[in-house]
C-alpha cells in the first residue's frame, strides 16, 4: 500500500494538474466549450497510451539496452529532483513546458491535444520516468504491478476532472495559489527523488540498508 500511495503523489506531483489547467486554460481561451472538451480528452487519452506504453514496456526496454533498474532508479531520481527544483523556484524549463523552438511550432498548430498537452504537459519525461521507476518496483507482484496501474488512470482521471473545471480553479487560486500549491508539491516530490536515488543505491549494494 506504501508503494501505490507513493505512486499516487508522485504522479499527481509530477503531472501537476493545475498547473496543466492554467496552460490548457490559456490556450484554449477562444475556443468554444465542445472544442475544449475535444481536446481535454483527446490529450488525456494520448497522454494515457503513452503512459501506459512505458509502463508496460520499460522495463524490457531497458533490459534491451542493458541499464539496470537501480541505474534507472538514480537517473530518473536525479531528473525528477531537477523538476523538483523547477516546480520551487517557479521557473519553467523543457521539462513539461514547451522550449521556444516548440512555441513557435505551437503557434502554426490548431489543435493543441498532442502537443503540448499530451506531450509535454502530461506525459513529459517526468511522468515517464515515475511510471517506468513505479512499475519497475512492482512487477515481481501482480496484484501490486495491477495497483499501479490503476493508479495512473486516477492520475490521469484527476488531470481530466482538473482540465473541465479549469476556469474555475485558476479563478479560485489565482497566480500566488497556484504559485504556493506548486512550491508545496515540490518539497514533497524533491523528497521523493531523493528516495528514488537512495532506492537505486541500494538495489546496487554499495550502501546497506
Amino acid at each position: 500500500m506504501d508503494l501505490l500511495l507513493n505512486a499516487l503523489i508522485t504522479l499527481i506531483v509530477v503531472i501537476d494538474p493545475i498547473g496543466v489547467a492554467a496552460t490548457y486554460g490559456s490556450l484554449t481561451a477562444e475556443d468554444s466549450r465542445e472544442e475544449r472538451l475535444r481536446v481535454a480528452r483527446n490529450g488525456v487519452l494520448i497522454a494515457a497510451g503513452i503512459l501506459y506504453f512505458f509502463a508496460l514496456t520499460g522495463n524490457a526496454f531497458l533490459h534491451a539496452l542493458g541499464i539496470s533498474i537501480a541505474a534507472f532508479r538514480i537517473g530518473g531520481g536525479v531528473l525528477l529532483f531537477l523538476l523538483a527544483i523547477e516546480m520551487i523556484l517557479v521557473r519553467q524549463s523543457g521539462f513539461r513546458a514547451a522550449t521556444e523552438p516548440e512555441k513557435a511550432e505551437l503557434e502554426r498548430r490548431k489543435d493543441i491535444a498532442v502537443f503540448p498537452l499530451a506531450i509535454p504537459l502530461i506525459a513529459g519525461p517526468g511522468a515517464i520516468t515515475s511510471v517506468v521507476l513505479l512499475m519497475g518496483s512492482a512487477w515481481d507482484r501482480p496484484w501490486l504491478a495491477a495497483g499501479v496501474l490503476g493508479v495512473i488512470a486516477l492520475a490521469l482521471a484527476a488531470t481530466f476532472t482538473t482540465l473541465r473545471l479549469a476556469d474555475q480553479v485558476m479563478h479560485l487560486l489565482g497566480v500566488t495559489g497556484r504559485n504556493v500549491v506548486g512550491r508545496v508539491l515540490g518539497i514533497l516530490l524533491t523528497a521523493l527523488a531523493v528516495q528514488f536515488v537512495l532506492d537505486g543505491i541500494h538495489a546496487t549494494g554499495l550502501l546497506p540498508r
